[in-house]
């Protein structure tokens, strides 16, 4: 089908863009034909909607180890509903090997599968994801594309298990590593916990970045009820992959498209329930950016002022109790959609051909552990997961998860000791005449779109050995970094502008003042406009780190995390 066809309205089911290049009866539509049957396709097959499944498959990407099986279910649901299923490959991220992040490929990503979506003879697409990136880039391609589309995730591996205690990665991660650092764990202690953190299929099972994306697709109305906590090894994730087969070929039978799902509110209503969950705060640069390729401007105050009216109540960790596991058990994304129904926009179109409300109506969509899923008139803390800060640090705003910091940290003040860039943190962060104590603010800069490359999750800056051996277990941490949605602390990040740019906060010096005030919003850095200004004068840009290829395309044309770091040409014109 053509743009112009996509842009006019609904069209019959005579203008399915497979028929189009199956029913020409000119050379190409020959050559069609003759290669596709000769893949054991028959003439009969190719008068069905042709459904494109986008299996991100790779045995680099640990997340998405399982989907060739997965695929198989897709396939069998496309296949009972009148379709005919073709696997397609693209780019595959996974978070564990991708240096210097995999940040850095989530466009490329985006791209990759947009056109994969729009060269080919499909009438819609099955979106396998899971691990974080790879959620949000399909999304992404999804709202550029626009045609019939729908999300499966992978679903997330079962708890972790060591001497009767639950593990989540990466949050136990971290902690195992930091007490091997102390001096409390030996070699031997640690790489039992390696072996014992991740014991099945799935991407991470605490609401890190991957349970975060995989609860938007879901509220946004890009997946279907009740997708996002499925373990990955619990047979029902097949279920959910059959049903996912057969609703794409409804889909296209209706002619629904993202952009009939994908509107301001129902990013919104994603806003509400990443609030509720103590989701990541990758989830904001990620839905700006899918916000971007509607043609829709969604500044940080949304985030805020959703965040401020929206309690949590999901006791999930980093930020609560439990993990994946136990929220499937109790209910999933359903149920706790169920508990915000009062604050959603009920009549958002969803991929099940029905409305919020109308999903929220089922008798799945309820709560069967208070423990897990709290009411909103009881619940975890009055506001939800993630707080903007601005100030004179970050006029464009930085992010902290308010809800994984430690009481102590959330009205701070403290002394700046300002590490460069990655390396130089990497260089002095354990040195013993480091000059820091606990009441000290840690500072990273040139970690950011532009200077890290990339913007890694490295914002969760290491706690310098001899405090660990103290006891200090957290600190006021600042960069222009990300962190993972498994991180955990007072972890201020996405500083905007960068350092790279001339930021502000690229003027710190070590001793500078900086005041945190969660509940105020405030972020600020108490030396005078004059000195600034000085500061100013003297300042010189890092040194590009990439001279070619695609490196040198994203650092020449992402935009800064506020506006979600996509790359200024993907979105429309009336954005740039």
């Amino acid at each position: 089908m053509s743009d112009e066809q996509q842009k006019s309205g609904k069209p019959n089911e005579n203008s399915l863009r497979s028929k189009t290049f199956f029913q020409e009866k000119d050379l190409w539509g020959f050559i069609h034909r003759s290669f596709t049957k000769s893949m054991g396709y028959t003439e009969e097959d190719l008068t069905k909607p042709l459904i494109g499944i986008c299996n991100t498959y790779s045995e680099l990407n640990k997340c998405h180890s399982h989907f060739n099986e997965l695929a198989d279910y897709v396939k069998r649901g496309v296949w009972q509903a009148g379709g005919v299923p073709m696997e397609f490959p693209t780019i595959s991220i996974g978070e564990p090997y991708i240096k210097p992040t995999s940040m850095l490929l989530r466009n490329l990503m985006a791209m990759d599968t947009e056109e994969m979506m729009k060269a080919h003879p499909i009438d819609g697409v099955v979106l396998m994801g899971g691990c974080d990136k790879t959620v949000p880039a399909q999304l992404m391609a999804a709202a550029s594309a626009n045609i019939p589309a729908i999300v499966i995730t992978g679903g997330p591996m079962l708890n972790g298990r060591l001497g009767g205690r639950s593990l989540g990665a990466c949050t136990d991660c971290y902690g195992f590593t930091l007490e091997h650092k102390a001096g409390n764990l030996t070699d031997e202690e640690l790489a039992t916990a390696e072996n014992a953190i991740c014991r099945s299929d799935g991407h991470c099972m605490v609401m890190g970045t991957a349970s975060t994306m995989a609860s938007i697709a879901e509220a946004i109305g890009m997946a279907l009820p009740g997708n996002a906590a499925i373990p990955a090894p619990d047979s029902r994730r097949k279920h959910m992959a059959e049903r996912t087969g057969k609703q794409i070929v409804e889909l296209v039978r209706q002619n629904i498209r993202p952009r009939d799902i994908m509107t301001m509110e129902a990013i919104e209503n994603a806003i509400r329930v990443t609030m509720a969950s103590g989701g990541s705060t990758n989830a904001i640069i990620h839905l700006v950016a899918i916000a971007g390729r509607l043609g829709l401007k969604l500044p940080l105050e949304t985030f805020d002022t959703i965040s401020a009216t929206t309690p949590f109540i999901l006791n999930l960790r980093p930020s609560g109790e439990y993990q994946m596991e136990e929220y499937f058990e109790a209910g999933g994304v359903p149920a706790l959609m169920k508990e915000l129904e009062a604050h959603l926009h009920l009549d958002c179109l969803t991929v099940t051909g029905r409305t919020i409300g109308d999903n929220l109506g089922a008798a799945s969509a309820r709560t069967l552990n208070r423990d897990v899923i709290r009411t909103v008139e009881e619940p975890l803390d009055p506001q939800g997961g993630i707080a903007v800060l601005r100030g004179n640090l970050a006029p464009d705003g930085a992010l902290i998860k308010q809800t994984a910091v430690s009481a102590h940290l959330k009205k701070h003040t403290g002394r700046a000791v300002v590490f460069e860039n990655p390396a130089d943190l990497a260089a002095r962060i354990d040195d013993p005449d480091l000059d820091v104590d606990a009441d000290s603010v840690l500072v990273l800069k040139n970690a950011g779109p532009k200077g890290a490359p990339a913007m890694p999750e490295i914002g969760q800056i290491p706690i310098p050995t001899k405090l660990l051996k103290q006891g200090v277990r957290d600190m006021v941490r600042i960069s222009d970094a990300r962190i993972s949605g498994t991180s955990y602390g007072a972890l201020i990040v996405h500083v905007a502008p960068e350092a790279a740019i001339g930021g502000p906060l690229a003027l710190v010096q070590d001793g500078d003042e900086i005041e945190l005030d969660i509940a105020d919003r405030r972020l600020n850095l108490n030396v005078s406009e004059a000195e600034l200004a000085e500061r100013r004068k003297a300042w010189k840009a890092p040194a590009p780190f990439y001279d070619r290829g695609y490196g040198l395309l994203f650092q020449e044309r992402v935009l800064q995390a506020n506006q979600g770091c996509d790359f200024d040409f993907l979105l429309p014109p009336h954005m740039r």
